[in-house]
């Protein structure tokens, strides 16, 4: 019994504390709620609170900026009132203005109708007078008004046709004597206010060094340089005995002037070797083809010649490295242009039309493609091309009797190119066919597979033709040197012998990084 009540005791005791220990944790829990419910009401109200805050300085702000924005708009209302009144009242002024002159018109009107009636009351009187005068000259003749005007009018057209003839034929006369002494005094004239400059091209140009320590530099180990600067150019150069001076050979200036350039870089700069030439030459290039539209534009300049296409500006520079039998062709243009302003002022014709016409007649010789036409027909085509006048195209077209003239400018541009090609030492037929036969020459041997460049040099005596290593072999190379030989010995007509050789280059490149 003992141990059963002291088991009953334990399990009450253990109930009760287990209940007592919830209702301390129910309790503990109440108050732990209260307290956050207490801390989250005062937060609510804190942020209440601010919420009110910002939305009052929201509020504020946005009265401050509608008031702002009000005042603006009233300010604009008023300046734009302001603007209206000024306006009102400088209508108001010009209506008065209008006003005053249309009155001061209407007294101005009144007066002239009053001199007309005058007047018209005079005219009435005058032919009043005349009428009577009439009359009484009838009276006194005792013919009437319409026999008298009859039998004036044909004396007079009597006396008139017979003055008439003895002045045409005076007039006839005069011209057939002193016709042909005009137009040879005009042609004089113009020739002598002309300044004529001989240009003849030749195909050689001197380079002068300092001294003969740079030839060796030039020609390089075992005349790779030169050899670099000749495949780059097309130019042969002669290094040999003459003191302080290179010569550089080859038909076509252009070329010539490249080389020239790029040994006086190479030289001045001191780095001379193969890959070094190939980027100067490039650039050379580049600088040449700047000289040669600055070279258009100054051209036009000198001649007062405006308002021209760009592309005929940089084919008339090209004139300056081509020749047309011997002669400059630039110059001769230039000299063909000043030929025509003067011949058309002395006409009384247009200077500058004409001007620009005989600057224009031989731009047909350089044309970039070099199609198989008359460059008077090619030069008119360009022309057209870039929007010249019809009178410039036609004087074009024209000057060698390709084209009809239907021009006063045409006659004039063809004269000066005659008198600008035919004075002592102007042209040249040799050295044009010449230059054909070096540029057929040229073709020739480009007209064969693989070929990459070719350079007649030597004065035609000799052919160098560069050729792709990827497309020719050596065999081939050997090969291909015969059949050139061959086709000019058996296709062209030349003094002498040409010598053919053809150069086949192998390189390899490897860069270090």
């Amino acid at each position: 019994m003992t141990i059963v009540y002291c088991i009953v005791s334990a399990v009450v005791a253990l109930v009760a504390y287990i209940i007592i220990t919830r209702y301390v944790m129910k309790t503990s829990q109440l108050k732990r709620r209260e307290a956050i419910l207490k801390e989250a009401e005062a937060e609510g109200e804190m942020i209440k609170k601010e919420k009110i805050l910002q939305a009052k300085e929201k509020f504020i702000q946005l009265k401050s900026e509608h008031d702002r924005a009000v005042n603006e708009r009233n300010a604009k209302l008023n300046q734009r009132e302001q603007n209206i009144k000024h306006t009102e009242n400088t209508l108001n002024q010009q209506q008065k203005e209008l006003e005053r002159k249309i009155n001061e018109t209407e007294k101005e009107k009144e007066k002239v109708a009053l001199q007309l009636s005058n007047l018209e009351h005079k005219k009435e009187e005058v032919g009043r007078i005349i009428k009577e005068q009439n009359v009484r000259l009838e009276q006194i003749s005792g013919i009437s008004s319409e026999e008298a005007k009859n039998i004036l009018m044909e004396n007079m057209k009597a006396e008139a046709e017979a003055d008439a003839a003895t002045y045409i034929n005076d007039t006839i006369e005069e011209a057939k004597m002193t016709a042909g002494k005009e137009a040879k005094r005009i042609v004089v004239q113009t020739i002598q206010r002309v300044a004529t400059e001989t240009a003849i091209e030749n195909s050689v140009t001197v380079f002068n060094i300092e001294s003969d320590e740079v030839k060796g530099r030039i020609i390089g180990r075992e005349g790779r340089n030169i050899r670099a600067l000749e495949a780059a150019t097309g130019v042969e150069i002669i290094v040999d005995d003459t003191p302080e001076a290179i010569i550089l050979s080859g038909f076509d200036p252009v070329r010539r002037e490249i080389a020239r350039l790029a040994l006086h870089q190479l030289v001045t700069d001191g780095r001379i070797h193969p890959a070094r030439i190939e980027e100067v030459v490039a650039k050379v290039k580049k600088q040449i083809e700047d000289e040669i539209v600055e070279t258009g534009k100054r051209t036009t300049i000198d001649l007062g010649i405006h308002n021209m296409h760009p592309e005929l500006i940089r084919l008339i520079g090209k004139m300056k490295y081509r020749s047309s039998y011997g002669q400059n062709l630039l110059q001769h243009a230039r000299e063909t242009a000043n030929l025509c302003g003067i011949m058309a002022a002395e006409l009384g014709l247009n200077a500058k039309t004409a001007r620009r016409a005989g600057l224009l007649h031989d731009i047909g010789k350089v044309p970039d493609d070099e199609p198989e036409l008359p460059h008077a027909i090619i030069g008119m085509k360009l022309c057209e091309r870039f929007k010249e006048k019809a009178d410039i195209c036609n004087a074009v077209g024209s000057h060698h009797d390709e084209e009809e003239m239907n021009s006063l400018i045409a006659p004039i541009v063809q004269v000066c190119d005659a008198i600008s090609g035919a004075r002592p030492g102007a042209r040249s037929e040799v050295v044009e066919s010449y230059i054909k036969r070096l540029k057929e020459m040229e073709e020739l041997a480009l007209s064969y597979p693989g070929v990459m460049k070719t350079y007649a040099i030597q004065a035609g005596r000799e052919l160098r033709v560069i050729v792709g290593s990827e497309k020719i072999n050596d065999h081939e190379a050997e090969q291909l040197s015969h059949e050139i030989a061959k086709k000019i010995q058996d296709e062209m007509t030349y003094p002498g012998q040409v010598k053919i050789t053809v150069i086949r280059e192998t390189r390899s490149v490897s860069y270090a990084k």
